[in-house]
């Protein structure tokens, strides 16, 4: 009987890992953006059926290992086995919403307790997304809410609440399925949700605000591909900018890690990038990942270089654990012998910086810092009209990474009402205007050339700039409520227990 009964759950928590990573389809695969919109049934009907909450939790637990495996594979050749301590680890913030899917949709729930599913299965799915997009913990990588990056009434919603109400909206329809394929007492409410779930894009993309157009401007993106060594790094990208004289571009963007000497101690590089803005009649956006020479410590930083000179930098802020930092070295230092983990700790930048490009406000973000909603917020409430990314993803090229990392500007794009350039050393480059929808064509991975972009501008503040993350605050206050109610029900239930027994004991005389 034990025997049976530990190969079932074996059998279930096997089940639990392989439905946690269906959603990943949805991520690299363009054309699967639908997939995320049933991609959590699967593991919403196992939880369900639990035998008891402690089990729904482990296989949350299990699921969400499964999810951020299958999410972040990529980073296999760099971490090795520590990436399985990590899924397992930051798979721990599932465990709840395990046990909370089983009890709101376990048994046969009537119409109230599956809308309270509807809406508290969403907000905890989301709070796990804020948790891990704490930049220590990894950032906010394969947010659900981000594989809708091509479908633009989910980038209507992402410019009212950001990619936050994307991944809400999403959690909730995979919800309702549920409640219509398993919950017979409840479906009456689950179409009324269904209905409401349908009807919340269509609003919005019929009567949703829209970002005013305010001019263009040309951006030159120069990718020379995957090339060893600093020298012929920069050499690969001098020869492409050069190309791009007469060509009427107003600002020639370079990719991450370009540059791999301080230009404080080469001034003959420096010299060379002031005479290649001149030929072109641009400034050039270079990005220099070397040990400073006015500072201890390495910096990753975004140049800004005239004519005359430097005009403008800016030091990267958010740094990509174990890639550019060992968190904890004094522990985890161990993670420099299994994989290609930062030999020494990359310096973090104080403040965003909004550069003047040749009169066009460009805010500036460097590779993953896209990833993170509230730092391109920020720069658009600082005055940006531009956001420029700077990445390389070089290590990632054979994976799907630099696919998922170049969509992120549709959604920063979008959430901003600013347009949003993505430039890579390799991998893939692109330009995404002020609704988040593309501009021009992208430069795939292995492509080795330049491209000049003529990129819509817009004025106007998006909801989400204005109010910021209401959604998340929202989520809080919904799982507050809940709690508060379900803490009161527990209480009365126990007075009305004591009073019970009370009314029946025998009478002392």
């Amino acid at each position: 009987m034990r025997a049976a009964s530990g190969v079932r759950r074996w059998r279930r928590g096997v089940l639990a890992v392989a439905a946690g990573a269906l959603p990943a389809p949805a991520f690299p695969e363009p054309s699967l953006w639908w997939w995320a919109y049933a991609a959590l049934v699967p593991w919403l009907l196992l939880l369900r059926t639990a035998d008891s909450g402690r089990r729904a939790a482990v296989e949350g637990w299990l699921g969400g290992t499964g999810f951020l495996l299958a999410t972040h594979h990529w980073l296999a050749p760099s971490l090795h086995v520590f990436l399985l301590v990590v899924a397992a680890l930051l798979g721990l913030l599932w465990a709840p919403w395990g046990w909370l899917a089983r009890r709101l949709l376990g048994g046969t729930p009537g119409p109230g307790r599956a809308l309270a599913a509807v809406v508290l299965l969403p907000s905890a799915w989301l709070v796990i997304e804020l948790v891990r997009s704490w930049e220590y913990l990894g950032g906010p990588w394969a947010l659900l809410g981000a594989s809708q990056w091509q479908v633009p009434p989910a980038l209507r919603l992402a410019s009212l609440g950001g990619v936050w109400l994307v991944t809400v909206w999403l959690v909730a329809v995979n919800t309702v399925l549920v409640v219509l394929a398993a919950l017979p007492r409840a479906r009456t409410a689950a179409v009324a949700a269904a209905v409401v779930c349908a009807l919340v894009p269509a609003a919005v993309w019929a009567w949703g605000p829209l970002p005013r157009p305010s001019g263009t401007v040309r951006v030159a993106v120069v990718q020379p591909g995957v090339v060893e060594g600093p020298e012929v790094r920069f050499e690969a990208g001098a020869r492409l900018t050069r190309e791009l004289a007469g060509r009427d571009a107003d600002l020639v963007v370079w990719g991450e890690s370009s540059v791999g000497y301080d230009l404080g101690d080469r001034p003959g590089l420096r010299d060379r990038l002031a005479g290649l803005s001149a030929r072109v009649g641009a400034p050039l956006l270079v990005n220099v990942d070397a040990r400073r020479s006015d500072r201890p410590g390495i910096f990753k930083s975004s140049v800004l270089v005239g004519p005359g000179g430097p005009t403008g930098r800016y030091d990267k802020m958010r740094l990509v654990p174990f890639g550019e930092y060992i968190p904890a070295r004094s522990l985890l230092g161990w993670a420099t012998a299994v994989g290609r983990a930062a030999e020494e700790d990359r310096r973090r930048g104080k403040n965003p910086v909004v550069a003047d490009a040749d009169g066009t406000a460009a805010g500036l973000l460097v590779c993953f810092e896209s990833a993170f909603p509230d730092m391109s917020r920020a720069l658009a409430r600082d005055g940006a009209e531009l956001l420029v990314a700077q990445s390389a993803t070089s290590t990632f090229q054979e994976s799907w990474a630099p696919e998922q990392h170049a969509s992120l500007a549709a959604l920063r794009a979008a959430e901003t009402w600013r347009p949003m350039v993505h430039a890579t050393l390799t991998g893939v480059s692109a330009v995404h205007g002020p609704r988040g929808g593309p501009v021009g064509g992208r430069l795939g991975t292995g492509h080795r050339g330049a491209a000049v972009y003529e990129v819509p501008l817009a004025s106007g503040t998006s909801p989400y700039v204005r109010l910021g993350d209401w959604v998340p605050a929202a989520a809080l206050g919904a799982l507050s409520a809940a709690g508060a109610v379900a803490a009161a029900g527990r209480v009365r239930g126990r007075r009305a227990g004591r009073a019970s027994v009370s009314g029946t004991a025998p009478v002392r005389r």
